[in-house]
């Protein structure tokens, strides 16, 4: 079900009556009816994969408790075989959650690689793929569930027995396909406790959701158009349209992936839910440490959390310190996707870590650009400028189906058809909507999204003006309904 389709219009409001109305007092019922509808919601495109998300719930469930059986037992001085105590309990979990989705994500990745490597040395080797198709968001309900038993096995949270609070936070549906990628520290408790209705929450969330929309359906599926159509035609167009396809790509991936993040955040706080920030305005940094902590900030720090400083993290020696950053960086281009064009865009963003890391600047900047002034010095735009640049080239190998393409697409920018007009198909007033969306982006930049506060609207009548024309024009110019980009991860 798509946060941008009349399917899901209808079914939130149902979704939203019943759960303050219906089921508000008794809290374990309330949190049944949430499963309920997470589980509608995911299974609108293929009720299969319920089996799938279920058996990872259970596994991470039954797994957190019995890695606190075997550490009570280990407490009291008892002997446990090493093949069931807490550790390999929380291995064995681990291990069944990853092999799951390494089998659906990547199993058909490796058998390619593997006969390829062999045939280039002229062995031809018979293994077939399999037709398997990727269960949407099964990278994040993944990440979600093997969290929980970490941080058990870690002592950072007491397992629940209630399965159905369990349940209902690893199928949360606003979150569910794309994230945030939640810890269960922050979201499960709040299953615990009875949730009342905030109004000014929920006229937050409706903001949030409004401007979320916008992004997805205006800014990202117009811009996908024109980005689809220059790499469709990499070998052919003009250096001008494929520098424009790739601003336009550069639009399209943060308009769709932080949109769908403001609609998740927002839907969750109609129901009384806090969800954590995704999105920190990454087009607004300042060096790339700055972009990485400000883009899909649940993933970067959920890397940071279980691999990074396990690793040791920043507390070793500076080569050591420099071999994490690029594990942690390959390893997220691989969560990406089975392709070595995300690999390859993991390395290129490692490869521009390096200098901060190496001078120890990767800690620079922490604070909001150009804070409390309108526009930033000339020294501050030319770092937006070039970081914004230099994620934009990373977004080629992203966006390319393979290395080779992305090579191309890239050296065939620098010709001398860059000066031409470039050959894309707009509507005249899209260009008007970019720049929009850049001037909201950059006034709000300070808070937790771009409507939270409009300090040009002081009047209600001008707010809900705002508001109204906000959304026609999401209905009238929004482009043809698209599935949000990171379903596929």
């Amino acid at each position: 079900m798509l946060f941008n389709s009349l399917t899901f219009a209808i079914f939130l409001p149902i979704v939203f009556v019943c759960y303050w109305f219906v089921f508000r007092k008794n809290l374990r019922i309330q949190n049944f009816f949430v499963l309920v509808a997470s589980y509608v919601f995911y299974g609108w495109w293929d009720w299969y994969f319920l089996l799938l998300i279920a058996f990872t719930s259970f596994c991470s469930w039954g797994s957190a408790l019995l890695i606190q059986r075997a550490q009570a037992r280990t407490d009291r001085g008892e002997t446990i075989p090493i093949l069931w105590n807490a550790k390999a309990i929380s291995a064995y979990n681990i291990v069944l959650n990853l092999a799951i989705l390494g089998l659906f994500k990547y199993y058909n990745f490796f058998v390619e690689s593997f006969v390829e490597a062999f045939a280039s040395a002229g062995i031809n080797l018979h293994i077939h793929t399999l037709r398997l198709i990727l269960p949407v968001g099964i990278s994040f309900y993944t990440f979600q569930a093997l969290s929980y038993s970490i941080d058990v096995y870690r002592k950072k949270l007491e397992p629940t027995r209630d399965i159905i609070a369990f349940f209902s936070y690893t199928a949360f549906f606003p979150q569910l396909v794309a994230g945030p990628i939640e810890r269960a520290t922050n979201l499960l408790p709040q299953f615990y406790v009875r949730r009342t209705f905030d109004y000014a929450q929920a006229v937050d969330g409706l903001r949030q959701i409004l401007w979320g929309l916008f992004k997805k359906m205006v800014i990202a599926d117009n811009c996908a158009v024109i980005a689809n159509e220059a790499f469709a035609n990499y070998a052919t167009a003009s250096s001008s349209t494929l520098l424009v396809g790739i601003f336009c790509f550069t639009l399209q991936i943060y308009g769709d992936f932080s949109g769908y993040s403001d609609i998740a955040i927002g839907v969750a706080r109609l129901f009384g839910f806090r969800l954590m920030r995704n999105f920190n305005y990454p087009y607004f940094s300042r060096d790339i440490a700055e972009f990485w902590r400000r883009w899909h900030i649940s993933l970067t720090t959920w890397f940071r959390d279980y691999i990074y400083i396990p690793l040791g993290g920043s507390r070793v020696s500076k080569m050591k310190v420099v071999r994490n950053t690029f594990i942690i960086f390959l390893v997220s281009g691989f969560w990406h996707g089975a392709n070595w064009t995300f690999i390859g865009w993991g390395l290129y963003h490692a490869i521009l870590f390096l200098p901060l890391i190496l001078l120890g600047k990767n800690r620079k900047y922490t604070n909001t650009v150009a804070e409390g002034r309108l526009l930033p010095t000339g020294k501050e735009f030319l770092q937006l400028l070039l970081t914004f640049v230099l994620a934009m080239i990373g977004w080629i190998l992203f966006r390319a189906e393979t290395i080779t393409e992305a090579w191309q697409y890239a050296i065939r920018i620098f010709t001398p058809s860059l000066f031409c007009m470039p050959d894309v198909t707009m509507g005249r007033s899209f260009p008007l909507f970019i720049l929009f969306f850049f001037i909201m982006e950059w006034i709000g930049r300070a808070n937790q999204h771009a409507l939270e506060h409009l300090p040009w609207a002081k009047s209600r009548l001008v707010r809900w003006g705002f508001y109204y024309a906000l959304t026609a024009v999401t209905l009238v110019f929004g482009g043809t309904e698209q599935e949000f980009i990171y379903f596929q991860f």
